[in-house]
């Protein structure tokens, strides 16, 4: 049943040598550490208002189908989630953790603030959508290659078993992967909508994995005012933008908890949310035309500051 197939262990320099020489053996490289893409503000949240509106408002009501993302699942990728918030009425659930000695829910808060902006009933964009917390990044907020590879592919399996309509957010980055890469293109031919943090090291997102997947939905983050923000990595890689700055979601602690935060990890689980959206609505089925019903409805031409070869599309949550 396995979608993707890996090993991690610690071999000698003769050992992956001769290992490299094996035909069925495609790469081998070292393991990584994988981090978070958010900084802590205060700042009131405005992403909502933005992505409903065709131009800047950041009062104007949120307008959603009636269907919310229902019967879909989103899978979250991160440090778990906070389950018994309010905010997820009984939504999400905490199936599996791949980090030793750390039980599956959220001990860092990161995981439960993406999982309430994808589909929290007050922060939420997909207010209906049942949540998954795939846990893969510890307390600390860090997470191996082989750990993060594993919650993919465990992702990947559970879609093809259940034929549910899925998505995937990944607010999380490090070095490129080639290993990585492969399990994300793995997930999505297995039928997983992929979205993904473009990063935050302002830096062309290329460099980074999994934003560099040629099958992952890669996110950057705006301002308040339609601009870049100044840590938002760019570039090709990049499939649109997202409000990413300043953004109030669940958190860890009591069961209304809250927070403002930002980052690409912040702007990626918006379109999450509206990819549940469209697939709540039955408009789309495959990851492509999510993809493709994501960037024809996007807002054209409204973003400053981007560089290099970054489209200019904000993310739109009304499909017209």
């Amino acid at each position: 049943m396995d979608t993707f197939k890996a090993y991690a262990g610690t071999l000698s320099k003769d050992l992956v040598s001769e290992l490299r020489s094996h035909s069925d053996i495609d790469y081998i490289e070292p393991e990584q550490v994988y981090t978070l893409h958010e900084s802590q503000t205060n700042p009131p949240s405005w992403g909502l208002s933005r992505i409903s509106q065709r131009v800047l408002n950041l009062t104007a009501p949120y307008l959603y189908p009636d269907s919310a993302g229902e019967g879909v699942d989103v899978y979250v990728i991160d440090t778990g989630i906070y389950a018994a918030h309010q905010d997820f009425e009984g939504r999400a659930s905490l199936p599996i953790s791949f980090i030793d000695g750390e039980a599956a829910e959220d001990l860092n808060g990161h995981g439960t603030h993406v999982a309430g902006t994808v589909g929290g009933k007050t922060f939420g964009v997909a207010k209906k959508a049942n949540l998954i917390g795939v846990k893969v990044l510890s307390g600390a907020g860090t997470g191996s290659t082989s750990g993060v590879i594993a919650g993919v592919n465990w992702v990947a399996n559970q879609v093809k078993s259940s034929g549910r309509k899925s998505v995937a957010n990944m607010s999380l980055g490090g070095g490129k992967s080639q290993a990585l890469v492969a399990a994300v293109e793995a997930a999505v031919k297995a039928g997983v909508s992929f979205i993904v943090a473009a990063g935050n090291e302002s830096q062309d997102a290329c460099n980074f994995t999994p934003a560099n997947a040629p099958s992952a939905f890669a996110v950057g983050s705006t301002t308040q005012t339609d601009s870049r923000r100044y840590t938002s990595n760019w570039g090709a890689c990049v499939k649109l933008s997202a409000p990413g700055t300043e953004i109030n979601s669940a958190y860890i602690g009591a069961v209304d908890a809250s927070k403002k935060l930002s980052g690409t990890s912040m702007a990626s689980p918006h379109v999450a949310g509206v990819a549940a959206l469209l697939l709540s609505k039955g408009t789309v089925s495959t990851p492509q035309e999510v993809y493709d019903a994501l960037t024809s409805a996007a807002t054209k031409d409204v973003l400053t500051d981007l560089k290099g070869a970054t489209p200019n599309l904000l993310l739109y949550s009304s499909q017209e």
